[in-house]
């Protein structure tokens, strides 16, 4: 594999957006066990929750999955099997991250938590952009103009 074409693949894989799209694989080898990905993913994702006997085993997957992940990178990253090889394997990795999403995303969504905490968000933003543009920069870092009179 090239140089160039192995940093493409890196970057591809690294890339924010790069699960939009992509499938979840059927089966895949996760640390040298067969798991049948996308029927897992499915079958948690369709509950309302996680059952708490069943949160052990979401948690236990999803850290075989990044450690799978940060394996294949490597591979990747050693630069050391064909191209068409390191091709399957980012393919693969875009398949684990997309997973990886959609099983950190599990639970109800508290839709007034949500609205609550991106309004508060956007307030916080507001102000600091009001303070950055009436010249008190940000007082946390020590920046800024502390006083108008000078």
């Amino acid at each position: 594999m090239k140089e160039y074409e192995r940093k493409q693949l890196l970057e591809r894989i690294e890339r924010e957006g790069a699960t939009v799209g992509a499938a979840i694989p059927d089966e895949i080898t996760v640390q040298g066990e067969e798991v049948k990905l996308q029927q897992f993913v499915f079958e948690i994702r369709r509950r309302d929750t996680v059952p708490p006997g069943e949160k052990e085993r979401v948690e236990r997957a999803k850290r075989n999955l990044r450690r799978e992940r940060l394996q294949r990178k490597q591979r990747i990253e050693d630069g050391d099997i064909p191209f068409g090889k390191a091709e399957r394997l980012a393919e693969s990795i875009i398949g684990i991250d997309r997973a990886l999403n959609e099983l950190e995303n599990l639970g109800p969504v508290d839709v007034e938590n949500e609205a609550r905490a991106t309004e508060t968000a956007d307030r916080k933003r507001w102000m600091k952009f009001l303070k950055q543009a009436l010249g008190q920069g940000d007082e946390e870092s020590g920046h800024g103009v502390t006083g108008r009179g000078r």
